[in-house]
């Protein structure tokens, strides 16, 4: 084997060591919550050292924060897949998808929000704006329905309605708390929209 050869082989190692680590990393997140994430207990599972899995992603903040940009990925996937021919029906489509992927990975959804990067570094740019994007999807809509309203009002209005959502959809999958069945979760956020576009001038879906 030349050189070459070599060194391509140990690239896909490494490559299958770095995919290998985040499904493990992912699966602990996805069954068992962010806490029960230990980087010890990855590179046992991945049969490496703890040095190998900070070699591959910096530190294990580097871990976390590989799945957290994977889920918000995954979950404007969604967003963006629902129809924008209504701007009504969009809103109060891009509110059950996300009840709906929350209720599929809540796990991995909580772990964007809480997690919190080691000796208090800010958390990365580039994962906020990540976020900011997916809640901004519910800014075209408004625009439609709102069309006098400045740019900045209605910033802040899909800013508002997005936190509200996660806020409902949170609280009521919280098996600490008195969870709430997907179905009637689903109404309550309904509800929600309703009363709020309502008290916006906006002729709800139903």
């Amino acid at each position: 084997m030349n050189n070459v050869q070599e060194e391509s082989s140990r690239d896909q190692k490494k490559y299958r060591r770095r995919l290998q680590i985040l499904e493990i990393a992912r699966g602990i997140i996805a069954t068992k919550g962010l806490r029960s994430l230990k980087v010890r207990d990855v590179a046992e599972a991945a049969g490496c050292s703890v040095g190998s899995v900070y070699n591959e992603f910096g530190d294990f903040d580097g871990v976390i924060l590989t799945v957290n940009r994977e889920t918000v990925q995954a979950l404007t996937l969604r967003l963006v897949a629902v129809p924008a021919a209504d701007p009504v029906r969009q809103l109060y489509g891009l509110a059950t998808t996300y009840l709906e992927f929350f209720a599929e990975h809540a796990n991995l959804l909580r772990s964007l929000f809480e997690h919190r990067m080691e000796d208090d570094r800010p958390y990365p740019d580039d994962i906020l704006q990540m976020v900011m994007d997916a809640f901004a999807l519910m800014h075209p809509p408004l625009v439609r329905l709102l069309p006098n309203a400045d740019d900045v009002q209605i910033a802040l209005l899909s800013r508002t309605l997005f936190s509200a959502v996660h806020g409902i959809i949170s609280l009521g999958l919280e098996e600490r708390m008195v969870a709430v069945p997907p179905q009637m979760l689903r109404q309550q956020v309904e509800q929600f929209l309703d009363a709020h576009l309502g008290g916006l001038g906006i002729l709800p879906l139903r």
